[in-house]
């Protein structure tokens, strides 16, 4: 079975889904559903529109450079069946899903770090220009309060 990739978002095409275009040159496109169809007609850039896969990488947005992108590639050469090769590859593609997960993860924690500092230092901000809202208006008056001291003297003659 064999998985292509949509040209315009680069998600996967399963057998049997898509929509498949052969230009007069020969070239094909797939593509994984009418949206991605429809913009290619359009003339769109993928890179430009904000909910593809090149757009993500361009911006920032996903990861670009891993080294476990490297064995996602199509081959094309034909390999003789091995029951060992095929245990051993299946065990590395659950270890390498493993390792990509926990580096999207950590590509994504300092992706945020910038933007929760910039939170924290808008909603500072706003608490100091809004500060009369949040404290009652006699809060901040000092009370001045006068006592008056008998001596102590006379309470301890009385006594």
């Amino acid at each position: 079975m064999r998985l292509e990739k949509c040209w315009f978002c680069s998600s996967t095409v399963y057998p049997g889904h898509g929509i498949q275009f052969v230009r007069n040159d020969a070239k094909i496109f797939r593509f994984c559903r009418s949206k991605c169809h429809k913009n290619f007609k359009m003339k769109r850039n993928p890179r430009k529109v904000k909910w593809t896969k090149a757009y993500r990488r361009l911006h920032g947005k996903d990861m670009t450079q891993d080294a476990t992108f490297e064995f996602e590639r199509k081959r094309n050469r034909p390999e003789r069946y091995d029951r060992n090769l095929t245990e051993n590859t299946l065990k590395a593609i659950k270890t390498i899903d493993k390792v990509r997960s926990r580096r999207e993860e950590a590509h994504h924690k300092n992706r945020k770090k910038g933007k929760i500092s910039k939170e924290r230092k808008e909603a500072r901000k706003e608490l100091d220009q809004h500060i009369h809202l949040l404290v009652a208006p006699g809060a901040n008056d000092k009370l001045t309060v006068k006592v008056q001291h008998e001596s102590t003297d006379e309470n301890r003659m009385e006594e």
